[in-house]
């Protein structure tokens, strides 16, 4: 344990996600030796962030209007609409560059164990958007985990009376990757989603 200020700097970057002890000790120890500016850039930044930045009021994405740029953007096609769990895959999916349509953040997943169910997600807000918006097709792209798996059978059976067409992102083998590697669910996935090849 160290005294006053720099035990409370420790932890405090330990309650972040993803820092334990030592990385928050590394952290800390870093932060002491770095010049002023660079130390006040960084509590700069974070207040900021913390001042200008919320969520979209139509999708969830963070933002610092009303609206999210990607909301905003009229090239955007409005009748495809992909649902993800937090805002860090709408990023993700914007890098591959293949995706047009606009996007729901849920704000997570259902997971039970953690005390998460649909009521915690922004489910009410999904269901308003097919609503109001001309929704035809939703993209649910959870991740391929059990929360995701759950969430996405979830919406599906809730989204079944709507006159919407639902479908979910493909999942298998990544490239590159050796058969012997993989869990008997990816590889049970590739089969099902496997694809005839043009001659």
């Amino acid at each position: 344990m160290y005294e006053g200020a720099v035990q409370d700097l420790i932890d405090e970057l330990g309650r972040l996600p993803g820092v334990g002890p030592k990385s928050a000790q590394r952290i800390a120890f870093h932060l002491l030796q770095v010049e002023g500016s660079d130390a006040q850039r960084l509590a700069d930044a974070i207040t900021r962030v913390k001042a200008t930045v919320r969520f979209c009021s139509r999708c969830w994405n963070i933002s610092e209007a009303e609206e999210c740029r990607i909301c905003q953007d009229p090239r955007r096609d409005p009748a495809v609409l992909c649902v993800v769990e937090e805002p860090r895959d709408v990023l993700a999916i914007e890098r591959t560059r293949e995706y047009r349509g606009r996007y729901h953040v849920l704000g997570g997943a259902i997971s039970p164990i953690d005390g998460v169910g649909p009521e915690e997600l922004n489910v009410k807000e999904l269901l308003a958007r097919i609503g109001t918006e001309p929704v035809e097709e939703l993209i649910l792209a959870m991740n391929p985990n059990v929360e995701g798996e759950a969430t996405a059978s979830y919406l599906s059976r809730l989204l079944s009376p709507h006159e919407v067409r639902v479908t979910r992102l493909a999942s298998g083998l990544p490239v590159g990757g050796d058969l012997d590697y993989a869990d008997e669910v990816t590889l049970g996935r590739a089969f099902v989603g496997r694809r005839e090849l043009g001659a």
